[in-house]
């Protein structure tokens, strides 16, 4: 019995939120909601972005999914929050519009990979590593030495690449040219109005006026459009314990600099 529902959301605005690092759990939620998104036929999505960026793979992920979601005829426009940069701006730039307030923190264009050199701390500790590996370069980003630097020419190399593929994409979603892109590509972030006369955001407001572009767009009543959320974040019994607010930005500060340590991002690092 979804007939009614499926009729109903072929009239209605989706909206999808991205908040925090882009890591596997966003992605989980965020292709599951945009597949909801295209099987009850909405005809514009709004998308919310309030975050620093994530990991590479992730973040092209949800481009390529809106990618197709606008394939299917689906009008997307982005609204960057307090900050959409990096991978933030890889996923924005798939839409066909973005709105971004004044001043809003985007940009932050490139790829940053990160090792954690202990061996001076663990010299002093008495510890010391005993590897055994098939090539040269399987210990790579070991903790308990620096660099070789053949290990960083080829490092480099990978980050080369991804680099020149967020180039790309924001050339192609932006209708700019690549030199162009990479004249300011260099890891630099920007307020939304500098990003407005870079080419990088459409119209400076903010999310209600992404809304109605996006109802427009569509050829939607924007006076009647109220935006129905999918994948919202489950609430959980937690965020009533006093704060936990800043207990998950430790946590997520060391995910960075742990978890995600020898993994190429895409993140704006303040």
């Amino acid at each position: 019995m979804l007939w009614p529902w499926r009729r109903k959301t072929r009239r209605a605005m989706a909206r999808i939120a991205i908040e925090g690092p882009i890591a596997g759990a966003t992605r989980t939620r965020v292709l599951k909601a945009i597949k909801q998104v295209q099987e009850r036929e909405c005809p514009a999505l709004l998308l919310r972005i309030d975050s620093p960026g994530g990991t590479v793979g992730d973040s092209q992920e949800i481009h390529s999914a809106l990618l197709r979601l606008k394939g299917k005829g689906c009008k997307v426009v982005a609204s960057f929050g307090n900050i959409s940069a990096s991978g933030g701006v890889y996923v924005g730039v798939a839409a066909d519009q973005i709105v971004a307030n004044p001043g809003t923190i985007t940009g932050s264009i490139g790829v940053i990979l990160r090792g954690n050199n202990l061996s001076k701390l663990l010299e002093r500790l008495g510890v010391s590593f005993e590897t055994v590996k098939s090539g040269i370069f399987k210990d790579i980003l070991s903790p308990d030495r620096a660099l070789t630097g053949a290990e960083r020419d080829l490092l480099q190399g990978l980050i080369d690449s991804s680099y020149s593929q967020f180039v790309e994409a924001v050339a192609t979603g932006r209708g700019l040219d690549q030199q162009v892109v990479r004249s300011f590509a260099d890891g630099r972030v920007f307020t939304g109005a500098q990003a407005k006369e870079l080419g990088l955001v459409d119209q400076l407001g903010d999310e209600e006026t992404a809304r109605r572009l996006a109802a427009e767009l569509a050829g939607l009543d924007p006076e009647k459009s109220k935006p129905i959320t999918f994948g919202a974040p489950p609430k959980r019994f937690g965020g009533l314990i006093p704060g936990r607010s800043q207990l998950r930005a430790i946590g997520q500060a060391l995910s960075l600099e742990m978890a995600w340590s020898g993994q190429p991002l895409w993140l704006y690092r303040p």
